[in-house]
Order: structure tokens, then sequence, then C-alpha cells
């Protein structure tokens, strides 16, 4: 497999050369040259790429419906928005949108689109790029299945002239300057005729980078726009390289194959700390992590779907499920104490929306309710349902994953102790996507990372976010339509005094505590690593205390600028060290040259392969 910053297939030619140097009697030199001509995959040689290690699969390069982290990680990175989030305090702050203004009603929104700013392909950037990307989204479903709450209430959106906006609500919304929305080009997408289809490559976009080529399950290629309106970034390229395990990324982290990554397991981030050429980080988590219970999955108009155990409509069930998973647990044993114990929707790293009761563990209470709800025991430990059939429940998760595959054999064991059989099913991401967006699920693990503004983790629990009968259309996260939830939804949308909406989304989240439609398991603090011998500091979201990767914006990446060792190192030893002692670099005739003390001799080198052939 090549990997994008392999050099593909290469050939290195072995002189041994016997000198005589400076009065030595003799010295064996070891010349090795890479053939002149051969590339590295798209990449020019002496380019400053950026690496970054990931284990999670890409589910689309679609803006309209990506939602997985490494996917919202591109679209930020390929799109610019109207607005984005300050690196320092998440304040909105201009992105496409330069100025903005709003009527004195709150009912029309009006934004000034910079001047001179362009696409990827040169072409200018205008309002109407924003007003076809916004109105697509407004009345076509597949064009709303990522960010689609944030243009429900919207009457109309039009572009009066190149550079001016004009969006008119219903009702006042108090996400306006929180639109999670990347713009795209008119030009382009106006001739797609299939909104779920993957567009071509490379990208045409607005951002500091864009997506040149993209190999599942290996590489994403990024280019720097140099045209970017910010102002070009310091390096040329930025390469998404894809393990299946962390195990592995922290291994080529080590080796020097990659330069950063994110969602270390806590006992490899303790080992790192004594490497001197790896820096860490660690901030607050902006995601809350859950595990799913399927109420009962329908459409957006009410007909079930999916394959979820009937049981679990039986609202005492799922709270009894929910008392018997211990987040504190969690939080030490898998998590090492990187974490917060559950308590609200919103993760605490987001402290003014955030409700801080905690989640009760008690399994003694589970099976009393169970008890009582006539759930009786069966010979083997297990009870029944109201049908007579055995509870066995299965446990979706991500394969490779910490957090599903450690947490997974204490929840086996806790719902055991309340009479739950569980059987894990450890699946591909795609899997569990499609799963848990179809209703083919009893329980899952999922998460989600939360903006500044909360209205769009809080909209993923109403019943208009609920997918059409094929699955497909919107984004749900556990199935729940509950009509005060959707009542106190649009409340808070429409809430204009800050503190008036602060109290209606804490009252939101206790309503979804008490449906128990999901568990919530803790708030994961992410545990990055660098190479500090190549890379200056990044830019972290927030700037205290914050992170490098899956921030709400770009700033990290942006921010890349190459350390004191801007060279690229060279390829390292088998057993996980630096390069040779001895070794020289040079250049002789374009090709480089290698020059080793020493009596080796190889007939043929390779660099080493990726991730996958190691493991």
């Amino acid at each position: 497999m090549v990997t994008s910053f392999r050099i593909a297939e290469e050939r290195w030619y072995v002189v041994l050369v016997r000198r005589r140097l400076a009065g030595a009697a003799g010295v064996i030199a070891l010349v090795a040259v890479i053939a002149p001509g051969v590339a590295g995959t798209g990449q020019a040689q002496g380019e400053k790429v950026l690496r970054a290690g990931v284990t999670q699969d890409l589910d689309s390069l679609n803006p309209f419906i990506t939602i997985t982290r490494v996917g919202t990680d591109l679209t930020r990175l390929t799109y610019e928005y109207l607005t984005t989030y300050d690196p320092k305090d998440y304040r909105p702050v201009p992105g496409l949108a330069e100025s903005w203004s709003t009527s004195e009603d709150k009912l029309t929104w009006t934004f000034k689109i910079r001047s001179g700013a362009k696409w990827s392909d040169g072409q200018p950037i205008t309002a109407a790029d924003a007003a076809f990307t916004l109105n697509k989204m407004m009345t076509d479903a597949t064009a709303a299945t990522a960010n689609g709450s944030f243009v429900q209430g919207w009457e109309s959106v039009t572009a009066p002239d190149p550079q001016t906006l004009v969006i008119k609500t219903a009702q006042p919304r108090s996400t306006m300057l929180a639109l999670d929305i990347p713009i795209v080009p008119k030009h382009v997408w106006e001739k797609v005729t299939d909104f779920k289809a993957e567009p071509p490559l490379p990208l045409v976009g607005s951002g500091p980078f864009i997506v040149q080529d993209y190999k599942a399950s290996q590489f994403i290629k990024l280019k720097a726009n140099k045209d970017y309106w910010r102002g070009a970034p310091k390096i040329d390229a930025l390469d998404f390289v894809y393990y299946k395990n962390v195990d592995a990324e922290v291994q080529a982290l080590k080796n020097g194959d990659i330069d950063l990554m994110s969602r270390l397991v806590p006992a490899q981030y303790d080992a790192l700390k004594s490497d001197p050429n790896v820096k860490l980080n660690t901030g607050a988590g902006r995601r809350l992590n859950e595990i799913l219970i399927n109420p009962g999955a329908a459409s957006k108009d009410g007909n079930p779907i999916g394959d979820g155990n009937p049981a679990l409509k039986d609202i005492q069930l799922r709270k009894a499920i929910a008392l018997a998973i211990d987040s504190k647990t969690i939080v030490d044993k898998v998590w090492g104490g990187y974490a917060v114990e559950a308590a609200g929707y919103i993760p605490p790293g987001f402290s003014e929306f955030h409700w801080p009761q905690k989640q009760k563990f008690d399994p003694a209470a589970a099976n009393q309710m169970l008890d009582a709800a006539g759930y009786a025991k069966g010979p083997d430990g297990v009870r029944v349902d109201k049908t007579g059939k055995p509870l066995r429940l299965r446990l979706l998760g991500h394969a490779g994953t910490n957090l599903d595959e450690q947490s997974s054999k204490y929840i086996v064991n806790w719902l055991k102790d309340i009479g739950i059989a569980v059987e894990p099913q450890m699946v591909s991401d795609q899997k569990v996507n499609d799963a848990t967006t179809g209703g083919n699920f009893d329980l899952a693990f999922s998460g989600w990372s939360a903006n500044p503004d909360p209205d769009y983790v809080l909209s993923l629990q109403t019943c208009g976010n609920r997918p059409n009968a094929d699955g497909k259309g919107a984004t749900p996260d556990s199935f729940l339509c509950d009509p005060e939830y959707d009542a106190l939804y649009a409340q808070q949308v429409a809430e204009t005094d800050r503190a008036k909406r602060v109290e209606i989304v804490k009252k939101m989240q206790q309503v979804l505590a008490d449906r128990a439609t999901l568990v919530l398991l803790g708030y994961d603090n992410p545990l990055e690593a660098y190479r500090a011998d190549r890379w200056a500091p990044f830019q972290t979201q927030p700037a205290d205390g914050g992170v490098i990767m899956n921030q709400q914006g770009y700033w990290g990446y942006y921010s890349a600028a190459p350390g004191k060792t801007t060279d690229a190192a060279a390829p390292a030893s088998e057993d996980g060290g630096g390069g040779n002692t001895g070794l020289v670099l040079g250049v002789v005739g374009g090709g480089v040259v290698v020059l080793i003390a020493g009596a080796l001799v190889f007939a043929r080198l390779r660099r080493r392969g990726s991730a996958d052939e190691r493991e």
C-alpha cells in the first residue's frame, strides 16, 4: 500500500566504495542514490508536509452529508463558512462574511461577503454562492442531511448584489452567527443532480487547504490554498494517514512516519512523556460520549424503521439500563482519569449551557425497577420480556476504538448483574453510522462534538431530525421524538435573551435524561501528541486548555509551521529508533546521497511500509 508520504516503490541503488579518508587505513562507505525522476505520491521534493494520523474512516467528502469527526475536519479546511469561531475564546468572527447586521425585529439578517476572495479554481466568491448553498438546504432533504437544522424557520435567502446576502426568518433565531454551514461554489454544485453523490477530485473550495486525493482507509491529501484570503498556510500540504488502531498510529509517530495525532489512550499518552522528540497536549473535551438505547426507531413521518428490540420501547427498561452503567468507572479505568463524569448532554467545556446533575449509578434500584415492571429472571439469570423472550441485546461499537472495546466489557457485566444479556458487536465506523441512522441496533456507542452554540446537538433529538423512510435525509441521535422536548427546542432557538436561553437548554437536558433514550458515558479530554523536533507549537482552540485537532475551525492545521528541524527525517530504524549513526545527507546529480560509515552492504533498501503492512 502506498501512503501519501511514502516514496512510491522507489529503488535504491547501492555502490560499495572503498577509499582512504584523512589518513585512515580505509573506510567502507555505502552510497545509496535515489534514482532521479522518482517522485513522491503527488508531492514535490522539498515540500513542507504535515502528516496527521487518524483511525476513523471518512464517511463522505460531500459537505452536505458528512457527519463524522474526520469529515467535518475536512469540510472546515476546504470550505469557508459565513462566520467561524475565534481560536482564543470561541467568539463568532468573520469568515466569508466580513460584517453583518440585523433588523430591529431580528427577522432580517444582512451579511456582507468579502470582496476579492476566490475559489481554488480562480472564480470569485460571491453572495450568490452562499444563497445557492442555503436555498438548496432549504429545498432539498438530502442537502439538509448534515446541517439542515440551521435553516429551519427561514423564509427566504437572496443575493441582491455580489457582496450582499439577505436571510429572512419567520421568527428571531439565536443561531444566526453560529451557522455551521460550509458554503459551496454555485458554478460547481448547480450542475449536480444527486446530492448524495461523492464530488469529483480535486475539490473546489475556499478554505486554507483543498482536498486533492483520497483513498479509503489509506490517506487523504490536501494542498495549501495559496490564494486563501487570510493568507497562505506556512506549509505546502496536509496529509491525513489512516491506521487500523491507535497502537499503530503511536508507533508511526515515534518512528517519524506522522507528525501529529489525537485520541491517544491514557497509557500511550503517559508513556510518551519521556520522549524528547514529542510534545503532548490535552484540553477540555467538547465531545459527549454515549450509549444509544433504541426506543423504537421511526422515520420522520412516524413509521417504524430498523430492527431494534421492541422491549426497549418500555421507558422503565431503558431507565433501568441507564442506572446500571457507571460513568465513574469508565472515566477512571478506560480514560485513565483524562475525562469528566457524565451529567448533562452539553459537555462541561461549554459550562454556561452544561446541566451539572451527575448521572446516577444504582444497580440495586435498577433490579427493583425491572422486578416491579414484570421482567422476571429465568433459570439462567436472564430476564424475560413481556412476550416471554429472553432480554438479549446487541451492543454495537466501533472496531479498534479503545472506548468502545474496553467499555463494552464493563457494560456486559453491569447489565448481566440486572438480568440482561448483552452481545458486543464491533464493526467498521461506516457500519455503525449506517446502523444508527437507520435504526438497526439495540444499544450502540455514539457521540458528538458539541459546538460553542448548543443548537446543533440539541436538534439531533427532535422529531424533525429523524430520517426519511429509507434512512436518509436527516441525522438523528437516539430517535427521541418527544413533544415536550420539541417545544423547548423551539423556545431556545427563538430566545435572544442569553440568560433565559441558558435555562431552557438546561431544562432540555433534564427532559432528555428522563426519557432515557441514551446513557452518557462521560466527556473525554482529547490526548494529542506531535513531533516537536520538527514542528513549532500549534494554535489550540480555545487558547487556554484547548486542542489542536478536531477544532471548531481550522486554526490548528492552519497554524502549522516547521520548527527547528525543517529537513525531512531519515527513515526510522525497524526498532523504532532514529536514523543510523554516522548518517550524512547530500545531493549529487539530482539524487539524494546517503553515506553511512561502516561495513554494511545492502542489495536493496526500501523505506518502511505503511501501518497496514506493519500489522
